[in-house]
């Protein structure tokens, strides 16, 4: 009898969970079994496994092995499992020894051919390593990158198991991966549409410069073709780069969702789902309890255009993200927290025909459509929206002007980056921005004089603002102060935020 281990991480929720990938070998019929709770995709790495094995001139073992995946009572998924099985198995047939293993994670996926495929939870991997003080983590070599945020760890990028093998023999070593390799998105790969690109509508990008600025969520109402939806997509590029921390809480929540298309490192998430999408896909849930759209959009923008056409149940799902900026989904064993601090910017038209307000088509629709079409979206919900914009009609002899400068764009970032300067200041945290603090900061950081108290006082009392539409106003009061470098909120950033509200009322 023989016996090996090694070590790898399985993905719980949003965290990681370390795995002992134990071996043994025992008489009888030569056979693989895994056990320890995995799932089909694990099942079925027994026929990855012994082909990679044979095919990297290395030799299948002709005995009964059993793998155990240790805890044994957590679900396991994924194909991570099957670079550290085959190297417990070659340890188990002697062709490793154990002092050959070092005290490190591995983890990818075994093509037949021995070559390793990349795997979805590198991220994760490397944040437990850090955590738990591992010095070494061995995945593919495509996932180097996203590894490499972690700073206090050595990371080796294997392509295949003849090589990870040589190296753990001593007789080829391999090179770590150099983070000198690491390149993230910089503003100037900036791509259209930018702020230069949108003709009129200063009132809008004006809101657009506040939300990124503030953290602030965005209603943009008006015609068809007013450029709602174009406005919306300029705003994650506004956004200031993500911090590294940012970067890691990204990765890992969209190396969970296998599905979801893998963003370049430093680039902020952009997620629009369509209106059909379900109540689970836009708050998460499902089987695995995966993260859904809100989750997705973490450190980035949520967009839903035509929001009055998203049934009414699922908008009302937002409120609870919306509020908290977390997300928990419980099941029978477990609860599973993600986190959900987006910026969400929403569309919609005036009316069902569109033309309501507009300054050259007439509205056909009758007064009662009009109102139930806005009813489509709750009180509560609009409330927890912080700027509302009317997108007006831009007159066609302004539509070919000549948009190659980059200039009020760039202007912009450089603006909103001393904005968040100044919350990162304030705070003393990038996780906090205006749009996210809470009352009680509110209160702490935002010293009025008594003037702008007795003015914020009387514009509640007449608009009727609720206490939460009270708190918000000066949130976006601070991030136009932010944005005009005034240590005070005075009287005027009170009553250009004010503007934003009255369109709810």
């Amino acid at each position: 009898m023989a016996t090996g281990k090694t070590y790898s991480v399985a993905s719980l929720g949003y965290n990681g969970q370390l795995i002992e990938i134990e071996g043994d070998s025992s008489k009888g019929l030569p056979s693989l079994q895994i056990v320890g709770l995995g799932n089909k995709a694990i099942d079925e790495s027994k026929e990855r496994v012994r082909s990679a094995i044979n095919n990297s001139s290395l030799t299948f073992p002709a005995q009964k092995i059993t793998i155990n995946l240790a805890p044994a009572e957590i679900p396991k998924d994924g194909s991570q499992f099957d670079l550290p099985i085959a190297l417990t198995i070659l340890v188990i047939s002697g062709q490793l020894l154990e002092q050959n293993i070092p005290t490190a994670y591995f983890a990818g996926e075994l093509a037949l051919d021995g070559s390793v495929r990349p795997i979805k939870n590198a991220t994760i991997i490397a944040e437990l390593a850090a955590k738990n003080g591992i010095p070494e983590i061995y995945v593919p070599q495509e996932n180097c990158k996203e590894a490499a945020l972690f700073t206090d760890i050595t990371i080796y990028g294997v392509n295949n198991l003849q090589q990870l093998f040589l190296h753990l023999k001593g007789i080829d070593r391999m090179q770590p991966f150099s983070r000198q390799n690491i390149e993230q998105i910089s503003h100037s790969q900036l791509t259209p549409p930018l702020l230069d690109d949108v003709h009129g509508q200063e009132q809008a990008k004006r809101a657009l410069i506040i939300a990124a600025a503030g953290g602030h969520n965005l209603l943009l109402s008006g015609s068809p073709g007013a450029g709602k939806t174009m406005l919306a997509k300029i705003l994650p590029k506004l956004l200031p780069p993500p911090s590294t921390e940012d970067i890691i809480s990204i990765m890992k929540l969209h190396n969970l969702v296998p599905a979801t298309q893998q963003l370049e490192l430093g680039e902020r998430p952009f997620r629009s789902p369509h209106h059909t999408a379900s109540r689970t896909a836009l708050i998460g849930g499902g089987p695995q309890a995966t993260p859904g759209e809100v989750s997705l959009a973490h450190n980035g923008v949520l967009f839903l255009d035509e929001l009055p056409e998203y049934p009414r149940a699922t908008l009302e799902s937002l409120r609870q993200p919306l509020e908290d900026h977390v997300v928990s989904i419980s099941r029978a064993r477990a609860r599973y927290t993600y986190p959900a601090n987006f910026i969400m910017i929403a569309t919609m038209n005036p009316c069902p025909c569109g033309y309501y307000g507009d300054q050259v088509k007439e509205c056909t629709c009758s007064l009662s459509q009009i109102l139930a079409y806005r009813k489509k979206i709750s009180g509560p919900l609009l409330d927890r929206i912080d700027l509302t914009i009317t997108a007006q009609r831009v007159p066609h002899n302004e539509l070919l002007k000549n948009s190659s400068s980059k200039k009020q764009h760039i202007n912009a970032q450089k603006l909103i980056e001393k904005a968040r300067k100044h919350q990162f200041n304030r705070y003393n945290s990038s996780v906090y921005n205006n749009g996210n603090i809470s009352s009680s900061d509110i209160i702490k950081y935002l010293l009025l004089d008594d003037d702008v108290k007795k003015f914020m006082e009387s514009a509640a009392t007449n608009l009727d603002l609720s206490p939460r539409s009270y708190y918000k106003v000066l949130r976006v009061a601070r991030t136009i102060a932010d944005l005009e470098d005034s240590p005070a909120v005075l009287i005027p950033h009170i009553a250009e935020a004010l503007q934003y509200r009255t369109a709810q009322q």
